[in-house]
């Protein structure tokens, strides 16, 4: 596989340093990502650097993460414009261990071959580095004229900014670019690849590493993602999707890709899956078809759900989604764990009751219209039965006497009232 062109197909190029590829086909290349710890999972808007890393395994490349422990607490002057909060070292390893384990599900750690993953964190080489040995190793090899020509640093100092830039921003570019230097001299990397924002900080590296060593080291870039709509990529109401299904629940993270536009849908399909030209192609074609059976949004959320989770959180997701458009089983409700229960009906109206109003055997009477005022009457409940209208757990109440009892809570705790085809609510029992 030819790494650039596969990249580029996918629409995964924004920037390319001339002589990058011919460097890929002479031999295998160590190449490097970084990665802010500020969090201990990736979000999805890390998940184009990780494909690219992935495709770069996959080529036969080496990829190394780099987990930017030093630079996260400096802040990147790259469009953001607050500065980021400094970590201590519990944390920060915390977070290094959490982001291995997601990052384990793209790249091959364990491999004994050449091209096996590496992770590694730029506070181990930093932490002991002296202002003094920065000032005179570092900083004598790039000049103040070439730091303040990049465009991220032209930004935060035009007239259009408020806030300046602090002296510790405006190192950055020049510690990011040691990391470089770092992992060229003790790992052989000779490409740094990132998002099209960070072309002036790898640029830095490249230099440095020209005029400290002499050597020649790459950058590639590629676009940052856009919604067609001009929304941000990657945020929801709730804010980032993340990785972790503990943040972020796999069907959440399945129906965010799966409510995706045609138009987005047929530009993530390249990006983050790993299906072939012709593959996609054929998704296309065929998508357009019948837009709507939504078959491009369909496979992108299973690709990416499978890959990020597993197949059985996927199918899960599918069976939970199924729930809302009237599919789902009393069967398909009990196999769902708490967090996908509140996942779906996300927003629905809750009704808290004790056990013990449920543990012996609740009236349908008593317990929906006296004790949760879910019904504002017994006529109006008797009605809605005697009509087929009233659902327990996806199963229809027709007889207003029978009690409803701890048997029937999901995960020892709710009760799934439907009302009609859409209105949902939920009865929790604590």
């Amino acid at each position: 596989m030819n790494f650039v062109e596969e990249l580029t197909w996918r629409g995964m190029v924004h920037d390319i340093m001339p002589g990058t590829e011919e460097q890929l086909r002479k031999e295998m290349t160590a190449a490097y990502v970084g990665i802010d710890p500020t969090a201990d999972s990736l979000h999805i808007g890390h998940l184009v650097s990780v494909m690219m890393l992935k495709h770069l395994q996959l080529a036969g490349h080496k990829p190394i993460a780099l987990v930017g422990g030093a630079t996260g607490m400096i802040g990147d002057p790259s469009g953001k414009s607050q500065e980021r909060n400094l970590l201590d070292e519990p944390t920060l390893r915390k977070n290094e261990q959490g982001l291995k384990k997601q990052l384990s599900k793209f790249l091959d750690f364990e491999s004994n071959e050449p091209n096996a993953a590496l992770l590694v964190n730029n506070y181990d080489w930093m932490k002991g580095f002296s202002f003094l040995d920065f000032i005179r190793d570092v900083g004598k090899h790039i000049t103040v004229n070439y730091m303040m020509a990049k465009d991220s640093v032209k930004k935060r100092l035009g007239e259009e900014s408020k806030t300046g830039m602090s002296f510790t921003e405006f190192t950055y570019q020049l510690v990011q670019g040691y990391d470089y230097l770092y992992l060229y001299q003790h790992h052989n990397c000779k490409l740094q690849m990132g998002g099209s924002d960070q072309w002036g900080n790898i640029t830095t590296g490249t230099e440095l590493i020209r005029r400290k060593s002499g050597g020649e080291a790459y950058a590639l870039t590629c676009p940052l993602i856009t919604k067609a709509d001009g929304g941000k990529f990657g945020k929801t109401e709730e804010g980032n999707v993340w990785l972790d299904p503990e943040k972020t629940s796999p069907y959440k993270f399945y129906q965010f890709w799966l409510n995706t536009s045609d138009q987005d849908a047929e530009k993530y399909i390249k990006i983050f899956t790993l299906l072939s030209k012709d593959e996609v192609k054929k998704l296309v074609d065929e998508h357009y078809q019948a837009p709507h059976l939504r078959l491009l949004q369909k496979t992108l959320a299973k690709e990416i759900t499978i890959m990020t989770h597993c197949e059985a959180d996927y199918n899960t997701a599918v069976e939970a989604s199924e729930i809302l458009f009237g599919k789902g089983t009393t069967e398909t409700l009990q196999k769902l764990d708490e967090q996908t229960f509140l996942s779906v009906f996300d927003g629905v109206p809750v009704y808290d009751v004790t056990y013990n109003d449920i543990s012996d055997g609740a009236d349908p009477m008593l317990l929906l219209v006296d004790k949760t005022g879910i019904f504002a009457s017994k006529g109006e409940l008797r009605r809605l039965i005697k009509g087929g209208g009233l659902s327990l757990n996806k199963e229809k109440i027709t007889d207003e006497n029978k009690a409803i009892t701890g048997d029937h809570l999901l995960n020892n705790q709710y009760l799934l009232i439907q009302k009609g085809k859409k209105n949902y609510f939920i009865i929790k029992a604590n």
